[in-house]
């Protein structure tokens, strides 16, 4: 099933370049900030490039977490060796 990422553009100087959140639905949602245009047009491709090193670090932070709650369910002998 593929899920479309919600996008939306506003122009608040209070809010940072870009916010990724989530929507009502829980699927992420992507802000981006208009006030911070020459910013973004000039750091657009860094941005954009960045998304493979993002994936990886999301990727680590849960593959720990996975490994953390597989180790106490070992400890708490729900697994058997």
């Amino acid at each position: 099933m593929e899920q479309t990422i919600e996008y939306r553009i506003v122009n608040d100087e209070e809010l940072p370049p870009i916010v990724i959140s989530m929507n009502g639905d829980n699927l992420p949602k992507i802000v981006l900030n208009q006030h911070h245009k020459i910013w973004l047009s000039l750091h657009r491709k860094v941005i954009a490039g960045g998304a493979q090193g993002l994936f990886d670090q999301i990727d680590k932070l849960l593959t720990a977490h996975l490994e953390e709650v597989f180790a106490i369910e070992q400890m708490d002998g729900e697994y058997g060796a």
